[in-house]
């Protein structure tokens, strides 16, 4: 279950992270508590993921998923530059999250 919610957590992470960019400075109202909602959650869901997992490892996972997501979104939208070595670089983080998760 610890696992699952870190993933999740990680999901809500690349969200809050997309949303303070929408925000422009918390200027916006739904960007703004879109931000403040996945921001809680994602927290609380690490916090949880903790109390089982090593903390490097549920950091290191966490970061890991909010970090390729945000950009993957970024080069979906068109808003983040496109190159095969972002793309790769992207699935090196991929496999390194699914790394630490084979050998815990």
């Amino acid at each position: 279950m610890s696992w699952l919610v870190l993933v999740v957590s990680g999901v809500l992470e690349a969200v809050w992270a997309t949303a303070l960019g929408k925000s422009e400075g918390f200027t916006r109202l739904v960007p703004s508590l879109v931000f403040g909602v996945a921001i809680v959650a994602s927290m609380a869901g690490l916090a949880f993921a903790m109390r089982e997992l090593p903390v490097g490892t549920a950091y290191a996972v966490w970061v890991g998923i909010g970090a390729s997501l945000t950009v993957a979104y970024g080069m979906w939208t068109g808003t983040e530059s496109v190159s095969l070595a972002k793309v790769l670089l992207l699935v090196g983080i991929v496999g390194c999250v699914v790394g630490l998760k084979v050998l815990h």
